[in-house]
């Protein structure tokens, strides 16, 4: 247990940023199921218009470093190949 009180306040510090990320990376994996059932619906128009939402999304989780930057273009790489073959 922190017994400084600088480590007292990183503790209360970090448990904070990490809500603050779950928080983010739940809504970033919300938005790839979201576009994931547009594909499987076979809803192109809908998932075309959604495309940059979830560009948005995932390239602000980036930024942020809860993923990583390649992570965030090889998704939307592969959902816009999976739009362009519906």
């Amino acid at each position: 247990m922190a017994n400084t009180k600088s480590a007292i306040k990183r503790i209360r510090r970090i448990s904070k940023q990490t809500a603050v990320n779950k928080a983010r990376k739940s809504r970033f994996r919300n938005a790839l199921k979201k576009m994931n059932l547009l594909i499987d619906g076979k809803k192109k128009d809908e998932a075309i218009k959604f495309l940059p939402k979830l560009n948005s999304e995932l390239m602000k989780i980036a930024k942020t470093g809860i993923i990583k930057k390649q992570n965030a273009s090889r998704n939307v790489s592969r959902i816009t190949k999976k739009i362009a073959a519906i």
